[in-house]
């Protein structure tokens, strides 16, 4: 009688070790199915903001090179307007002095 009874805790016992170690090798299955999602989520947005930043290096390298040309430009109007400024006091010195 004490050794049936023996066996059947030692069934039991070995039942609920059997369950227990099914319920951890779900648990971390699990936990690694959830490690997985966060990394590849994570990941996802990582990517998104290099490919941002390499558009963000892009744009700004393209607007360096719009603003030096657009200084040059506006050194050459500056320029010019200077000239065309200079070209109509001309006259203006001759019209005085001819007068005197």
């Amino acid at each position: 009688m004490l050794s049936r009874l023996l066996k059947e805790h030692q069934a039991k016992q070995n039942e609920r070790k059997e369950l227990q170690e099914r319920r951890r090798r779900e648990a971390i299955a699990a936990a690694t199915c959830l490690t997985e999602a966060l990394v590849d989520h994570l990941n996802v947005g990582v990517a998104q903001a290099y490919v941002n930043q390499r558009k963000l290096d892009h744009e700004v390298k393209t607007l360096q090179v719009q603003a030096s040309q657009f200084s040059k430009q506006t050194a050459q109007w500056i320029s010019m307007v200077e000239g065309f400024n200079q070209a109509l006091k001309a006259p203006t010195l001759w019209n005085s002095k001819s007068k005197l």
